[in-house]
């Protein structure tokens, strides 16, 4: 059974750089065909999906994202992390890490919060 814990810290100052990591356990990260992903939810607004990271490395972004989102992953910590740069009270948020793969895992979420 896979599992998948964010982690980071719950308040960031505007402008400054949000880093989220997620652990993933009961699986591995490069496993074929497996896509890694951060999604977030604002207060009383729906889930916004940010990007991906798929089994080989490649990424995809949100279009109105990509300009300050960046993804990566450490295999031989079997993480994958999450970086937003130039943050705004707009991006204050539950983040949550998820798999999709025929189906869908998530974390528990962790929420962050933007402000001075």
């Amino acid at each position: 059974q896979v599992q998948l814990q964010e982690s980071g810290p719950g308040l960031v100052k505007p402008s400054q750089t949000l880093s989220l990591t997620c652990t993933v356990s009961g699986g591995s990260i490069t496993t074929k065909y497996y896509y890694w992903s951060w999604i977030r939810q604002p207060p009383g607004k729906g889930l916004e999906w940010m990007g991906a990271i798929a089994y080989d490395g490649s990424t995809y972004y949100s279009p109105s994202l990509k300009s300050h989102t960046s993804i990566s992953r450490n295999t031989s910590k079997n993480q994958f992390s999450l970086q937003l740069s130039s943050v705004t009270p707009e991006d204050t948020a539950v983040y949550y890490c998820m798999l999709v793969a025929g189906s869908y895992w998530w974390g528990q979420g962790t929420q962050v919060t933007v402000s001075s």
